[in-house]
């Protein structure tokens, strides 16, 4: 049952993202940041956490679970620390991910040429 919950809610994440996509012609970019901004704001009120439980890893594989992440980061770092917690709690949980993107691209920046 956990495969169905999370085939279906990462599904419809997507789904959601191919249907604005095509309708609004917007590019991955516009798409990336919408839904970084999508997972923040479903953060309020734990909405994203209550479909992590549902949806598993359907919900923590897409976009917009590293915006949850930032968020979620911040406003619990800002709990402990005060205001500072803010801007220092967001790399808490995203450090890892954020350094291997970086190392990642800088690979493959290396190892592909560009089209001219």
């Amino acid at each position: 049952m956990i495969y169905l919950c999370a085939f279906l809610i990462g599904g419809a994440i997507c789904a959601l993202a191919e249907l604005i996509k095509n309708l609004f012609k917007l590019t991955t970019g516009h798409m990336t940041v919408m839904f970084v901004c999508l997972g923040t704001l479903l953060d309020f009120n734990h909405f994203y956490e209550k479909i992590i439980k549902i949806g598993g890893a359907g919900a923590l594989l897409p976009i917009c679970s590293f915006g949850h992440s930032l968020s979620h980061a911040s406003f619990e770092k800002a709990q402990e620390v005060g205001f500072i917690g803010i801007f220092t709690g967001m790399y808490d949980k995203t450090s890892g991910g954020i350094a291997f993107t970086i190392f990642l691209a800088v690979i493959l920046a290396i190892l592909f040429k560009p089209k001219s």
